[in-house]
Protein backbone atom coordinates (compact mmCIF):
# COMPACT_ATOMS: atom_id res chain seq x y z
CA UNK A 1 0.00 0.00 0.00
CA UNK A 2 1.51 3.59 -1.04
CA UNK A 3 2.15 6.02 1.72
CA UNK A 4 -1.32 7.45 3.40
CA UNK A 5 -2.81 6.44 0.05
CA UNK A 6 -6.03 5.78 2.03
CA UNK A 7 -7.22 9.17 2.73
CA UNK A 8 -6.49 10.02 -0.60
CA UNK A 9 -9.55 10.59 -2.69
CA UNK A 10 -8.88 12.46 -5.68
CA UNK A 11 -7.51 11.76 -9.48
CA UNK A 12 -7.07 13.27 -12.41
CA UNK A 13 -9.85 12.70 -15.13
CA UNK A 14 -8.43 12.31 -18.82
CA UNK A 15 -10.41 15.58 -20.86
CA UNK A 16 -11.81 14.66 -24.19
CA UNK A 17 -9.30 15.92 -26.56
CA UNK A 18 -12.06 18.15 -28.61
CA UNK A 19 -12.66 20.11 -25.60
CA UNK A 20 -8.84 20.73 -25.11
CA UNK A 21 -8.70 21.99 -28.82
CA UNK A 22 -11.73 24.32 -28.10
CA UNK A 23 -9.89 25.72 -25.20
CA UNK A 24 -6.76 26.26 -26.49
CA UNK A 25 -8.13 28.07 -29.44
CA UNK A 26 -9.78 30.30 -26.63
CA UNK A 27 -13.21 28.79 -26.56
CA UNK A 28 -13.83 30.14 -22.70
CA UNK A 29 -16.74 27.32 -21.98
CA UNK A 30 -14.22 24.54 -23.17
CA UNK A 31 -11.53 26.27 -20.23
CA UNK A 32 -14.56 26.29 -17.80
CA UNK A 33 -14.97 22.59 -18.44
CA UNK A 34 -11.24 21.70 -18.23
CA UNK A 35 -11.34 24.02 -14.76
CA UNK A 36 -14.33 22.14 -13.79
CA UNK A 37 -12.86 18.68 -13.97
CA UNK A 38 -9.29 19.51 -12.98
CA UNK A 39 -9.59 22.23 -9.85
CA UNK A 40 -10.32 19.67 -7.55
CA UNK A 41 -6.77 18.01 -8.22
CA UNK A 42 -5.02 20.36 -8.99
CA UNK A 43 -5.94 22.09 -5.50
CA UNK A 44 -5.47 18.07 -3.47
CA UNK A 45 -2.00 17.96 -4.64
CA UNK A 46 -1.21 21.66 -3.76
CA UNK A 47 -2.73 20.99 -0.35
CA UNK A 48 -0.43 17.68 0.05
CA UNK A 49 2.82 19.52 -1.45
CA UNK A 50 1.80 22.66 1.12
CA UNK A 51 0.16 21.28 3.81
CA UNK A 52 -2.24 24.94 3.87
CA UNK A 53 -5.68 25.40 2.88
CA UNK A 54 -4.86 29.29 1.82
CA UNK A 55 -1.69 28.57 0.20
CA UNK A 56 -2.97 25.33 -2.13
CA UNK A 57 -6.23 28.01 -3.03
CA UNK A 58 -3.83 30.28 -4.14
CA UNK A 59 -1.85 27.95 -5.85
CA UNK A 60 -4.89 26.45 -7.77
CA UNK A 61 -5.53 29.80 -9.08
CA UNK A 62 -1.83 30.65 -10.22
CA UNK A 63 -2.35 27.01 -11.76
CA UNK A 64 -5.02 27.90 -13.69
CA UNK A 65 -4.46 31.25 -15.07
CA UNK A 66 -0.65 29.64 -16.32
CA UNK A 67 -2.89 27.03 -18.23
CA UNK A 68 -4.85 29.52 -19.63
CA UNK A 69 -1.77 31.48 -20.54
CA UNK A 70 -0.01 28.45 -21.63
CA UNK A 71 -2.60 26.16 -23.36
CA UNK A 72 -2.34 27.47 -27.21
CA UNK A 73 0.87 27.14 -27.08
CA UNK A 74 0.30 23.24 -26.10
CA UNK A 75 1.20 20.62 -28.59
CA UNK A 76 -0.61 18.06 -27.51
CA UNK A 77 3.09 16.03 -28.16
CA UNK A 78 2.92 15.15 -24.40
CA UNK A 79 -0.14 14.06 -21.96
CA UNK A 80 -2.27 17.03 -21.22
CA UNK A 81 -2.46 15.48 -17.29
CA UNK A 82 1.32 15.35 -17.01
CA UNK A 83 1.70 18.55 -18.15
CA UNK A 84 -0.94 20.11 -15.25
CA UNK A 85 0.66 17.71 -12.93
CA UNK A 86 4.46 19.87 -13.89
CA UNK A 87 2.68 23.10 -13.79
CA UNK A 88 1.14 22.44 -9.97
CA UNK A 89 3.67 20.52 -8.77
CA UNK A 90 6.27 23.62 -9.74
CA UNK A 91 3.92 26.33 -8.52
CA UNK A 92 3.24 24.39 -4.95
CA UNK A 93 6.86 23.93 -4.62
CA UNK A 94 7.59 27.67 -5.32
CA UNK A 95 5.32 28.40 -2.93
CA UNK A 96 6.26 26.25 -0.66
CA UNK A 97 9.53 27.21 -0.66
CA UNK A 98 8.27 31.31 0.03
CA UNK A 99 6.31 29.87 2.70
CA UNK A 100 9.76 28.51 4.29
CA UNK A 101 11.72 31.67 3.66
CA UNK A 102 8.43 33.55 6.13
CA UNK A 103 8.25 30.65 8.52
CA UNK A 104 12.13 30.45 8.71
CA UNK A 105 12.55 34.54 9.46
CA UNK A 106 9.75 33.70 11.93
CA UNK A 107 11.08 31.30 13.96
CA UNK A 108 14.68 33.45 14.24
CA UNK A 109 12.15 36.13 15.63
CA UNK A 110 10.78 34.44 17.98
CA UNK A 111 14.10 32.96 18.92
CA UNK A 112 15.86 36.73 19.06
CA UNK A 113 12.90 37.68 21.32
CA UNK A 114 13.84 34.42 23.79
CA UNK A 115 10.13 33.17 22.90
CA UNK A 116 8.81 29.51 22.35
CA UNK A 117 5.81 28.06 20.77
CA UNK A 118 4.63 25.17 22.41
CA UNK A 119 2.47 24.62 19.66
CA UNK A 120 4.29 21.91 17.41
CA UNK A 121 5.14 19.93 20.85
CA UNK A 122 1.67 20.17 21.55
CA UNK A 123 0.60 18.51 17.72
CA UNK A 124 3.49 15.98 18.09
CA UNK A 125 2.19 14.43 21.76
CA UNK A 126 -1.28 13.75 20.48
CA UNK A 127 -2.07 10.05 20.26
CA UNK A 128 -5.00 10.56 18.69
CA UNK A 129 -3.99 12.40 15.76
CA UNK A 130 -6.45 11.85 12.87
CA UNK A 131 -4.56 10.92 9.60
CA UNK A 132 -4.93 14.15 7.88
CA UNK A 133 -2.98 15.56 10.45
CA UNK A 134 -0.60 13.47 10.44
CA UNK A 135 -0.58 13.07 6.94
CA UNK A 136 0.66 17.41 7.11
CA UNK A 137 2.66 15.88 9.72
CA UNK A 138 4.82 13.85 7.62
CA UNK A 139 4.84 15.95 4.86
CA UNK A 140 6.61 19.31 6.56
CA UNK A 141 9.49 17.17 8.08
CA UNK A 142 10.60 16.89 4.40
CA UNK A 143 12.18 19.81 2.19
CA UNK A 144 10.36 21.01 -0.33
CA UNK A 145 11.93 19.04 -3.14
CA UNK A 146 11.43 15.88 -1.22
CA UNK A 147 8.17 16.45 -0.17
CA UNK A 148 7.31 16.88 -4.04
CA UNK A 149 8.55 14.03 -5.13
CA UNK A 150 7.02 11.88 -2.22
CA UNK A 151 3.65 13.19 -2.62
CA UNK A 152 3.87 12.91 -6.63
CA UNK A 153 5.49 8.88 -5.82
CA UNK A 154 3.62 7.62 -2.86
CA UNK A 155 0.19 9.64 -2.85
CA UNK A 156 -0.53 10.23 -6.46
CA UNK A 157 0.86 7.25 -7.61
CA UNK A 158 3.24 8.34 -10.61
CA UNK A 159 6.63 6.60 -11.54
CA UNK A 160 10.19 7.74 -11.67
CA UNK A 161 9.94 8.89 -15.16
CA UNK A 162 6.52 10.60 -14.88
CA UNK A 163 8.14 12.29 -12.25
CA UNK A 164 11.29 13.47 -14.04
CA UNK A 165 9.24 14.61 -16.62
CA UNK A 166 6.46 16.46 -14.12
CA UNK A 167 9.67 18.31 -12.19
CA UNK A 168 11.71 18.72 -15.00
CA UNK A 169 14.37 16.53 -13.57
CA UNK A 170 16.61 13.84 -14.31
CA UNK A 171 15.71 10.05 -12.85
CA UNK A 172 18.51 10.05 -10.79
CA UNK A 173 17.69 13.55 -9.17
CA UNK A 174 14.05 11.74 -8.28
CA UNK A 175 15.60 8.51 -7.03
CA UNK A 176 17.76 10.74 -4.84
CA UNK A 177 15.28 12.74 -3.55
CA UNK A 178 12.64 10.07 -2.82
CA UNK A 179 15.59 8.04 -0.73
CA UNK A 180 16.46 10.90 1.26
CA UNK A 181 12.37 11.64 1.53
CA UNK A 182 11.37 8.12 2.91
CA UNK A 183 14.91 8.03 4.72
CA UNK A 184 13.46 11.15 6.84
CA UNK A 185 10.29 9.47 7.10
CA UNK A 186 11.51 6.17 8.59
CA UNK A 187 13.69 8.09 10.99
CA UNK A 188 10.65 9.80 12.97
CA UNK A 189 10.05 6.12 14.23
CA UNK A 190 6.87 5.09 14.99
CA UNK A 191 5.18 7.82 13.98
CA UNK A 192 5.84 6.66 10.55
CA UNK A 193 5.78 2.99 10.89
CA UNK A 194 2.32 3.08 10.51
CA UNK A 195 2.72 3.56 7.30
CA UNK A 196 3.75 1.21 4.59
CA UNK A 197 6.59 3.09 1.61
CA UNK A 198 6.25 1.51 -1.56
CA UNK A 199 8.81 -0.75 -2.80
CA UNK A 200 10.52 0.19 -5.65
Amino acid sequence: MALLSKIVEDSMQNIPMDILIQASRGDIMAFEEIYRITSGFVYSVALRITTNADDAKEVTQDVFVKIYNNLKSFRFRSSFNTWVYRITANTALNALKKSSKVMGRRADYDVALGSRDDRATVTHGMDAEDNKTLLSSLLNALNPDQRVCIVLREIEGLNYKEISTALGININTVRTRLKRAREALLALGKRGDRYELQKD
